[in-house]
């Protein structure tokens, strides 16, 4: 079977992908023929050697966390799942993107039927993000939050997330993505000079929690308009973090199949909209990490096997 693969850290010419054996399922495990599995910016900071202490890497390594198929074969131990579902989920071993993933039978829910190959594989990284990060900001109904990079795959959930919890929601995006933010009963303000000015404008003086999808100095941002560092929630700007004792809370807070059902579930219900920016084939795995680091498509970029 095929797999994207790196042996060393690097940019994106380290990654290729190459027939690698078929997986056999361990007790507790599944064989999933992949069917969509997202990309996600903490994939290429790993393979870049950024994350070599906090994640070390053995080489070859494989990629990948979210995914979405159809179980073809069943290790033993696993109840509640067969041959022939739909199942989407996560690995946390790096390795699905790919014909086929290996995945622990406790890291996967069923497929609901209104939600897209493409959308439940993508799924897993950014929206267990948002969901950890509307969480961490402690929403209650009335609040005002502003969210930076809130067309992004992370921050277009966050947004609808934070609004499903009752609050105001600004966000922070390129004028091509005002329309879609307006839709979704989200107050849009663009970027650049007069930015602030134009977030005072929009909340009214009352800014009580702010979440950062982008880094880039929006943490700093967010301690000028007055809001506490207990009520900012950054996923990127750690140093920001280490300086200003603001939270970070991500993936690894809601990693767990409880969220991703609950997600899932407002997908299907059409309570969450969840955009797909982009797909590519698995042999284009470059050209899609070289569209994410443009930063600037709206929703998630998925690959097809």
């Amino acid at each position: 079977m095929k797999a994207v693969e790196f042996e060393k850290y690097g940019g994106l010419d380290v990654l290729q992908v190459a027939e690698v054996p078929h997986p056999v399922p361990a007790a507790g495990e599944v064989l999933v023929k992949v069917k969509a599995a997202g990309i996600n910016p903490g994939e290429a900071a790993i393979r870049e050697g950024l994350m070599a202490k906090q994640f070390p890497a053995t080489f070859p390594s494989g990629e990948g966390s979210d995914f979405a198929g159809i179980i073809e074969e069943i290790g033993s131990n696993v109840n509640g799942f067969s041959v022939g579902d739909e199942v989407l989920g996560f690995t946390n071993k790096r390795a699905s993107h790919a014909d086929y993933v290996l995945a622990e039978a406790d890291h996967m829910v069923f497929r609901p039927a209104n939600v897209s190959w493409e959308q439940a594989g993508g799924l897993f990284v950014a929206g267990t993000t948002a969901w950890a990060s509307v969480h961490a900001v402690s929403l209650k109904p009335g609040d005002t939050v502003v969210v930076s990079g809130a067309a992004g795959g992370v921050g277009s959930l966050a947004v609808q997330l934070a609004k499903n919890a009752g609050a105001t929601v600004i966000g922070i995006a390129g004028e091509a993505n005002q329309q879609w933010l307006t839709y979704h009963d989200i107050i849009p303000v663009t970027y650049g000079e007069g930015m602030k000015e134009r977030i005072l404008e929009a909340s009214k003086g009352k800014i009580d929690a702010f979440i950062d999808t982008f880094g880039h100095g929006y943490v700093d941002l967010a301690l000028e308009l007055g809001v506490p560092a207990g009520r900012i929630n950054t996923i990127i700007d750690f140093a920001a973090v280490a300086k200003y004792g603001v939270k970070a809370e991500g993936s690894a807070t809601a990693a767990n199949v409880k969220v991703l059902a609950e997600l899932a579930g407002l997908i299907n219900a059409d309570k969450l909209d969840m955009p797909i920016a982009k797909t590519y084939p698995l042999a284009q795995v470059k050209e899609a990490y070289r569209d994410l680091e443009k930063r600037h498509t709206r929703g998630k970029i998925v690959l097809i096997p």
